[in-house]
């Protein structure tokens, strides 16, 4: 991984690069093939590929904690996982995770977006589905690797650097979790992703914690290039 100090500029996008690309693919397969199953067939395929707290904690379903970040439940709600993934992802894998780490990264964000609505809703039977855990992990990785981009608020003609952008999100996200839990959206797993992103980062910037380090009496490489301190 690699830390960089970025210069205010903006940005409205990145490029397409490997992992990125085979992600929104994968997911937009997904939805058509979820779309065939449920609307033609009858099929509810998020009952048993959605996170279903209950059916986790009780049955023993533990795929979901993977398969339910590749459903969505509608257009509009692909369309948007995907902006970001697209707009935001590309860069963070090409100049910090690049693709096995990045789609690592992916996937811890997702899992611990699963285990953190879990946690709180242990004996739900609601399905979650979407890969917007994920996609807020993303956005916690853009705000610490290139906090002082700034992004355009659309459509408002607004500039607001992403560091700032995300920490209001993540505002929203804890404001919205407590007065807005029945409103269909699931927040808690929101934060989950966002949480487990920031604590990989800062797990592999510093390191195993202090006493781990101790018992184990072994030095890393340090894996991130810092400059000036960062850009959070």
């Amino acid at each position: 991984m690699n830390a960089y100090r970025q210069n205010p500029q903006m940005t409205f996008g990145g490029r397409m690069t490997p992992m990125v690309k085979i992600l929104i693919i994968i997911n937009c397969i997904i939805f058509v093939l979820q779309m065939i199953f449920e609307k033609g067939i009858g099929f509810d395929v998020s009952l048993y590929f959605g996170l279903v707290p209950y059916f986790v904690t009780h049955k023993g379903f533990v795929w979901q904690f993977f398969s339910y970040m590749f459903l969505h439940g509608s257009l509009m709600h692909i369309l948007f996982n995907m902006l970001v993934l697209w707009m935001l992802g590309g860069e963070i894998e090409e100049k910090v995770f690049w693709s096995k780490g990045f789609l690592k990264y992916y996937l811890i964000c997702g899992l611990g977006a699963a285990l953190c609505n879990v946690l709180f809703s242990y004996t739900s039977v609601i399905p979650i589905i979407g890969a917007s855990g994920a996609v807020y992990g993303i956005l916690v990785a853009y705000a610490i690797f290139f906090g002082n981009r700034m992004l355009i608020l659309f459509p408002f003609p607004v500039l607001i650097r992403a560091k700032y952008f995300v920490l209001g999100i993540g505002l929203i996200e804890i404001f919205s979790s407590v007065f807005y839990t029945s409103d269909g959206i699931a927040h808690i797993a929101h934060l989950g992703g966002m949480a487990a992103g920031y604590i990989y980062i800062m797990y592999k910037i510093k390191g195993p914690p202090l006493i781990l380090s101790r018992i184990f009496r072994r030095k890393k490489k340090p894996q991130f290039i810092v400059i000036d301190g960062g850009s959070a």
